[in-house]
Order: C-alpha cells, then structure tokens, then sequence
C-alpha cells in the first residue's frame, strides 16, 4: 500500500523531524539506536546500545524543544542540568526497552495503520484530505529517508498497541470508586482562631551580635555572584551572499534529479455503493449486481447511494469519495476504479469494508511539471543557493575551527581571515539572560577553566538556530561577598520576622492549652476576645477549598475526628504567610456518591490505576530484557 509512496520519493535524504508526529522517541530517531558506533556507550538495553553520540543528540533536541515551547519566558537558570540528563537517559533506556520487548512479543504496525495515521496528520493534507504530493513536498522540505520514517513509525506503532493492552485492561471496582470519591469530597467543619505576627515585629530589636553572628553564619548567602564578559566572532548562513545562479546544466541536472517532486500522480474523483457483507456475502453480491442494472438502465447513483450505501461519511453527499490517489484505498478498491473510464461503473468489488459498485467521476492524468514551469525553477533554485550556503558555512566553520585552535590567544586573525566582526556580549551570570546569553552551549564554556584560567578561544559553538559562535573571556569578576553594611538591614528584617513568627505560634499554643476546657463556640470566641484575636466560624471545607490557607487544610485533613458530643479537636499550624491559627475541627459531614460523581472520577482515577499498571508491566520487562548502565548522563563533558 505504501510502494508508490516511497517510489515517488527522491533526492537529497536527511532525517525526518521527529516532532512532526505524536509518537514515542521523542528525543532521539529509533533508526539512531541501530546504528553501530566506537563512542562509549551509556547504558545497554539488551541487544541495544545507547551511546554517547545518541544521548547528546537527543539531550540538545528535548533542550532546543524546551526553549521553543516557553520561548521568551525561557532560562537557563530554571533547569537544574543533572537532572534534566538522567531524565533524557531513562527516557532513552525505557524507549529501547519497550521497543525490544515489542518485537519480542510479536506487535508491529501494519501498512494500513501507518497509511491511516499519515491519513491523520495535516501536514499530509490538502483539502482536509490525505495527498500524496503535499507528503512528497512535507518530506523534500523536511528531510527524510521514507523507508526509515515508516519503519520508525511501525515501531512507534507496535509499542503503542502493547500499551494500550496494558491500559484498556485497567478497572477500578465501584466500591473502591465510591470509598476514593467519599474521602475525597469529605467535608470537615471548621472554625480559625489566628495570631498574626505582624503584631510582635515591633516588639523585636535584633542586636548588632545577633546581625553579625546571622551574617557570619550565612554568607554564601550574600554574596555578589561570579560573572564574564565575552568577546565573540559569529558565523551566519542567513547573512552569507545567495552567490551565483547556477549554470542552465546545472539546475537541468538538478531537476532530473528532484524529477519526481514535480510529478502529480494520476487521480479519480470515485463515488461508491457500499453493500454490508453482514453474514451473507452471496446476497450483498447480488444487491450489488442488481443495482448495477439498474444504473445501467438510468438510474441516479446518488438517489441509489442514499437509499441503498451503508458508508455513512460519503451515502448523503451521492457516495462522493473526493479525488484518490494510488495507495490511499484498499488494494482491490483501487485495482477497480483506475481500470475505469471517465463515468464508467465498476462490477461488483468485494473488499474487508464490503461490496462496492465504484464510480470514476472524473480522471486527472498524471501531470509533470517541466523545468520551464516557473514554480520549479523558483524551489530548484531556491534548493541549489541552501545547499550552496550549506556548504559555504561548512567550509568556513572548518577554517573558523583551525584558526580560532592556532591563535587561541586573540579573536583577531580569525576576524580578518574570515572577515567576522569581533562583538561582545553584556556582563552576566551563570542565570545567563537573553538571546544569545540563553544559549546552553554558551552558558556551558562561559565559566569553564579553559576560558576563565588559560584565556583561551573556545571550540565552536553550535546555537540553536545553527549560527556558530566562538567565544572568548573578555572580562571577569569571581564572586565576592557583600560588605556587612549594604546587607546589615536586610538581615535585621529577616531576624524580625523570624522572632515575630516564633512569639505568634507561642501565643497560640497558649490560647490552644487555655481552651482544653472550652466546650462552645461562644467560649472560643470568648477567649479570642480576650487576646484581642480574629475567631471565624469557616463552616464546611473541602480538601480544596480556596478561602482557607494550605497550611490548614492539610493539618485539618490529618487530625482524628472528635468524639460525638466532645468538644472540638485543637490544633495549632504555622501557616504558610508566617501567622499562627488555632485549628477548631467539630465534626465531619460524609459525602454522598451518585452516579455522575462516578462517571466523573472513573476515567481520572482508571488513568491513574493503568499508569501505574504499565510502570509494573515495564518494570516486569527488565526481568526479559537485562539492562545494564555502564556510565552515568552526567560523565564526561556535558553536551
């Protein structure tokens, strides 16, 4: 089913973006865990080794995809580096597990369901329907051998038929259901007494000892942090000259070349009958060759479609299947439609769906579209000035390299030499910043010994958007601590609130113990009074409930219920914007379950039980299939 596709596909081959389809292996190809390689090897998944190359291909996707998806709000700061590493490596490991023990099992993806899922993708799409010619142009543009993009898709496939066995099997019994949805939607009633510490901050004088032992005793944490300067040369493809046009033989040699880009496949606008095969094939035969004759003898095919077809998605639109294109439909559909004339009616077809009486509505002969065409000339040379970029930046990223290697000292020759301009960047951090100071491969060498200790040249550096850059310290400032003067104020107030905090929670264990005796509201609120204390009868609360602190809810959700007829249970917390309250729980209001709190929860609760439920299924993989980590995501350089 997918012969023609692929036959239809040639010219330069580069990897597909993975990101196009929504399947597993997100961060590295599949094809990319057969290939062979002397690099060390990270960790071994049975038969399958993951190198070090592929775990740094894969690490610089899943950042680059980090930093498209939050685009400006992005830096580097936010993703502590070790563990964003192992996280990529496990990914890695449980992806190559899963795939081998998908084979092992016998699931794979079959023609049909990869031809339905490219059917599925709107970049394949013209129309609202799959066309070949917007797949060849996806993949011309994109990049991508067709043969290795199907396979990794049948894999991607075959692992995702494994998991949803494993997820579809997942149910949660009504009684276990009902006992979840009435803990959680559990009432509590709830009265507040709170202390709030602003009141002591007054009363607080933190001494020059005390400023001066907090100061001693913290001073990483104030501390001016280290920062760099850097002097740089940059290499961009987007500002080299387009050169040349090439020469006519040239762009005739490169148009035979990408011939079959410029080629629309032969199409049949097809309307069909679909006749069920229900238990009796021999009865949907004849009712087929029985509305044959009629057609024969004039009838409307679109009256006998509405009346008689069970496809539901073309019976109301008189059968209409849109325009067709080889491989898009069941073999024997298409062996019938393309045998047929302009308006001809097939014989009876019999397919899986079927029998069906087929339509050619109208015939579009296969188009080539030559060289004169404007259009093709237009992407011929717009391909041919890429390549010819390509391998400009190429060549002078290998000069850049050697010069940049033989004159580690200065920017300067490699300048001149490749007439760069020698720029520098602001002051920062290790937190980096903005544009080029959000790089992770400069916020990588911008603080290494090479460059703040031997005042070297960098190597190259690749960004994101494929500049390459090479970079030197231009200035630098080791962390230094901040004098006791300029941070002397900052610490009194944090000393203040501290003591604050402490004589509030004091005070409210105090009012906790004088109400040991209390029975009533009324007592309660007497005894607040008496403090000069805010007391409010809360009511009911969820688990959720917004009005309440989180600080609260979670030590009231904990506390044993009080006996029947006792007064309520006490507690005091330290709630999370540094007041103290008294906790006054009295009772608890079950939560009753109907129907629509089922239908409600099944789906989230049987969610979470199958996830856990494949993490067992794969944790029992381990068992088949050994895996064995020979280093770490964190040995060697970081990449």
């Amino acid at each position: 089913m997918l012969q023609s596709i692929r036959d239809s596909l040639s010219g330069w081959v580069l990897w597909f973006v993975v990101g196009l389809i929504a399947v597993p292996f997100a961060f590295v190809g599949i094809e990319s865990f057969r290939m062979g390689s002397s690099d060390p090897v990270l960790v071994e998944v049975g038969d399958t080794e993951i190198t070090d190359a592929q775990f740094r291909n894969a690490f610089d996707q899943r950042f680059r995809q980090l930093q498209q998806m939050m685009g400006d709000d992005f830096r580097p700061d936010m993703i502590n580096t070790a563990d964003f590493r192992a996280a990529v490596l496990q990914d890695m490991t449980r992806e190559a597990l899963l795939l081998q023990y998908a084979r092992q099992n016998g699931y794979r993806g079959s023609d049909p369901e990869i031809m339905e899922y490219l059917r599925s993708l709107p970049a394949f799409q013209r129309d609202g329907r799959f066309s070949s010619e917007a797949y060849r142009e996806v993949l011309a543009n994109q990049g991508m051998d067709p043969e290795s993009f199907e396979a990794q898709l049948r894999d991607a496939l075959a692992i995702d038929q494994m998991r949803d066995g494993v997820l579809d099997s997942a149910t949660i019994p009504n009684t276990l259901l009902d006992n979840h949805i009435r803990l959680q939607q559990q009432r509590r009633s709830l009265s507040l007494m709170v202390v709030p510490a602003e009141r002591f901050v007054d009363e607080i004088e933190p001494t020059e000892a005390e400023i001066n032992a907090r100061y001693e005793q913290n001073q990483s944490q104030y501390q001016l942090p280290e920062r760099v300067k850097l002097d740089y040369v940059m290499l961009d493809s987007a500002s080299m000259d387009e050169g040349p046009d090439p020469e006519p033989s040239v762009l005739a040699a490169l148009y035979e070349a990408e011939k079959a880009r410029f080629i629309n496949g032969e199409e049949r606008r097809a309307s069909h009958i679909l006749i069920p095969l229900d238990a009796d094939e021999d009865a949907a035969r004849e009712q087929a060759a029985e509305l044959r004759e009629r057609l024969a003898s004039g009838a409307d095919f679109a009256e006998l479609a509405a009346e008689f077809s069970s496809d539901t998605g073309s019976k109301d639109q008189g059968g209409d299947l849109g325009w067709i294109e080889r491989g898009q439909m069941a073999p024997d559909f298409e062996e019938a439609l393309f045998a047929l004339d302009e308006g001809e009616i097939s014989q009876p077809v019999v397919t899986e769906f079927g029998v069906h009486l087929i339509r050619a509505t109208e015939v579009k002969a296969e188009q080539v579209r030559t060289l004169d065409d404007e259009g093709v000339r237009e992407q011929l040379l717009n391909r041919y000035h890429e390549r010819e970029r390509a391998l400009r930046m190429q060549e002078m990223q290998e000069q850049l390299d050697q010069l940049a290697f033989e004159n580690a000292s200065t920017l300067a020759p490699v300048a001149v030499a490749l007439e760069l301009e020698v720029q520098q960047t602001e002051w920062f951090t290790r937190d980096g910043g903005a544009g080029l100071l959000a790089e992770r491969g400069i916020l990588n060498v911008a603080f290494s010994p090479e460059l703040i200790d031997a005042e070297e040249n960098s190597r190259p550096i690749a960004l994101s958007d494929g500049r390459i850059v090479v970079v030197r310290k231009a200035g630098y400032e080791a962390p230094t601590s901040k004098a006791l003067e300029t941070v002397a104020d900052e610490i009194r107030t944090e000393l203040k609130q501290e003591g604050a905090r402490a004589r509030a929670f004091a005070l409210a264990e105090q009012v906790m113990d004088e109400a040991a005796t209390i029975a009533s509201a009324d007592e309660l609120s007497a005894l607040a009074d008496k403090h000069e204390l805010s007391y409010r009868t809360v009511g009911a609360v969820t688990r959720d409930s917004e009005n309440v602190n989180a600080a609260v809810l979670r030590r009231l959700f904990t506390l044993p219920p009080p006996a029947e007829g006792a007064p309520p249970r006490l507690s005091v917390v330290d709630q999370t914007n540094g007041d103290a309250a008294i906790i006054a729980f009295s009772g608890i209001r079950p939560a009753t379950v109907d129907e629509a709190d089922r239908i409600a929860a099944r789906d989230r609760f049987t969610d979470v039980l199958a996830g856990r439920e494949f993490d067992a299924y794969q944790a029992s993989m381990r068992d088949v299939i050994p895996v064995e980590q020979r280093r770490s995501a964190s040995e060697g350089d970081a990449p």
